[in-house]
């Protein structure tokens, strides 16, 4: 209420949360996935995770028989929204569960647990040790029971604060000199286990090291955000024989 007498409806506080410091409108996500052809139905819910974030599960029905896959779906969301507004989890359901007055019932959604998402590429298991490292790492950041060494780190739910902690506990097992853009740059636990190997005689001295970790676990979610889109932005502008 204003000094005026004016009332300001802001909506409704559940579907309103702050994500990794962000404000984000429930309707705005949900509004967006109903664009997209193949959806009929969608909610979005607000979820603490394991390590007390909150993140964003989206449920949804499709018209016909076509159901799009994570992979697609996220796709289509980075095109509309901004990072943080994109779910971590996104989870097709027959229909979706109702309360006797025919509202849907949040609170009958079923947990999507820590399976891998349904994504266009097909899992395939580490090959070595490194990418079984790896891989343990993803797993661990992410809160999956299991992550193939083709899966995109975004596919699965990663972010840009998550791909920093990838990047520092990547570090800290290996120890080597590795450009960190080179490791942001690197979607797929195959790709970054090449790029460790390209690297594996460069030891990286411990005060050096210790700097670079302590930077990355005290870094923000905007210098995170800003950090892995200059990686990104560098990524696609190399040039073939760079």
């Amino acid at each position: 209420m204003l000094p005026d007498g004016c009332l300001i409806h802001k909506g409704r506080k559940d579907f309103r949360v702050k994500v990794r410091g962000y404000g984000v409108e429930i309707g705005d996500l949900e509004k967006a996935l109903l664009s997209h052809g193949d959806i009929k139905e969608t909610v979005v819910v607000a979820r603490p995770s394991e390590l007390g974030e909150v993140r964003l599960h989206a449920y949804f029905t499709t018209d016909g028989s076509k159901v799009p896959s994570v992979s697609e779906l996220r796709t289509y969301l980075k095109e509309k929204l901004p990072e943080f507004m994109i779910p971590s989890r996104l989870m097709w359901l027959d229909a979706l569960p109702l309360t006797a007055g025919g509202k849907v019932d949040r609170r009958a959604l079923p947990d999507p647990g820590n399976s891998r998402p349904e994504l266009d590429t097909p899992y395939l298991a580490p090959r070595n040790r490194a990418e079984e490292e790896l891989s343990q790492i993803w797993i661990e950041v992410l809160g999956l029971e299991e992550v193939g060494i083709y899966d995109n780190f975004f596919d699965l739910g990663g972010q840009s604060l998550a791909a920093t902690r990838v990047v520092s506990r990547v570090l800290k097992r290996f120890q080597l000199e590795i450009p960190l853009q080179s490791l942001l740059q690197s979607p797929t636990v195959a790709e970054m286990a090449a790029v460790i190997a390209e690297h594996q005689a460069k030891k990286i001295d411990k005060p050096e090291l210790e700097r670079i970790l302590a930077e990355l676990e005290s870094i923000s979610e905007e210098k995170a955000r800003q950090f892995l889109g200059d990686a990104m932005a560098t990524n696609t502008t190399r040039q073939p024989d760079e």
